[in-house]
């Protein structure tokens, strides 16, 4: 493993924090969630066009850059400390590596390079509180998470030749806003009960959606009601749906603990920029000793998890070498949620009232945790896949 960044990294990392800090202050950032998509579409679109985030992680045959993880996971650092509201997560993270993984060469060669171009975005429909369970973070995800029987989650059937989807999934990432769902279905009832996913396009008759009121504001989320829906059936009817969420979950864990991470960095150094200016008994309250341990432990606790966001960024693109997404994803959430604790109660009185941007981070770790862990729960699933606790 080589620790050291190149040129391309290095410029990747400068250019988008000089972009994100100069679009994406405190207040834009509380300006656009506030809107109806939950993002600024001017801040995404000079993502895409001057810097192609969007396809960053993509092949160069539709449309992408083709770089690795190492590469996505440093430019969603960047956009971690600015806690940048955009449909990147949803859209190039989850939905299309989905997409790429079991299309067909038609279906991709239709979605992904207008992905690329930042002209459509998508979103992973999973119905209930299951992304972490299907994404294969918290648990096994061969079993019913998108729904089972007669009720509960998503449905899918063939009528007259055709696929309907009937159901609801209440949590979706920029499902309200999205213009293309990769909605996780249940098929075949009890005879062939099986997980497929299927493509339904904005505009879908029988389809409706709304934003939802969610803890963490920066990342939207909406709910997405199917009556009878017409659908297009994403790869094959034997596609290997729950390996392939698998893999993308730990790219995805990866990207969520290096947002973490930046997030966590920024907060410690506005905390750093506070501590120091403020003043009780005649001197700044940074130059007390307690005040120091406790910041110099979070310091600690967010370098030990960038170590282990990079390392797992490394080890996506390595052959022979486990998986670590949830447990770096663990790290980083620990490191945000220390982060963000402290800058509420260093910042004193100012900082425990709902409205100052110490809470942005504190909603953030929260927000994280609640959709991706918790962070116990992602440690378990690590210790079972490595067989830590399996007598031999």
């Amino acid at each position: 493993m080589d620790a050291a960044f190149s040129a391309e990294q290095d410029e990747i990392r400068r250019t988008l924090r000089e972009l994100i800090t100069k679009r994406c202050g405190p207040d834009e950032v509380k300006a656009a969630v506030r809107t109806p998509s939950g993002h600024d579409p001017a801040l995404w679109a000079a993502l895409a066009e001057r810097l192609g985030l969007p396809g960053l992680a993509l092949p160069e045959a539709y449309g992408g850059v083709g770089c690795a993880a190492a590469e996505l996971a440093l430019a969603c650092e960047e956009l971690g400390r600015g806690l940048a509201p955009s449909p990147h997560l949803a859209t190039a993270v989850l939905a299309a590596p989905v997409i790429l993984a079991l299309g067909t060469e038609e279906q991709r060669a239709a979605q992904l390079p207008r992905i690329a171009a930042g002209e459509l975005t998508a979103a992973l429909a999973v119905p209930g509180t299951g992304l972490a369970t299907a994404l294969g973070l918290v648990g096994d995800n061969a079993g019913d998470w998108a729904g089972g029987g007669r009720a509960g989650g998503v449905q899918a059937r063939v009528r007259d030749g055709v696929w309907r989807l009937y159901g609801q999934a209440e949590q979706v990432l920029d499902g309200h806003s999205a213009g293309l769902l990769v909605v996780a279905a249940h098929a075949g009832g009890f005879a062939r009960s099986r997980t497929l996913l299927f493509l339904v396009r904005e505009g879908a008759c029988g389809m409706a959606r709304a934003r939802q009121t969610s803890l963490d504001e920066t990342r939207a989320q909406g709910r997405v009601e199917l009556r009878d829906v017409e659908a297009e059936l994403l790869g094959g009817d034997e596609a290997d749906v729950p390996g392939a969420l698998a893999a993308v979950g730990d790219v995805a864990a990866t990207v969520v603990a290096a947002e973490a991470v930046g997030a966590a960095d920024r907060a410690l150094e506005r905390t750093l920029d506070h501590v120091r200016q403020r003043e009780q008994f005649g001197r700044a309250i940074g130059s007390f000793q307690a005040v120091k341990h406790r910041l110099a432990e979070v310091y600690v606790q967010i370098e030990a998890a960038r170590s282990a966001v990079y390392y797992a960024a490394w080890a996506a693109g390595a052959a022979g070498v486990e998986a670590a997404g949830g447990l770096a994803l663990a790290q980083g959430l620990d490191a945000l949620r220390a982060a963000a604790s402290e800058a509420v109660q260093l910042h004193g009185g100012i900082g425990f009232t709902w409205e100052h941007d110490a809470h942005l981070y504190f909603k953030r770790a929260s927000g994280d945790e609640l959709l991706f862990g918790p962070a116990h729960r992602l440690r378990s699933r690590a210790a079972d896949q490595a067989a830590l606790f399996t007598a031999p």
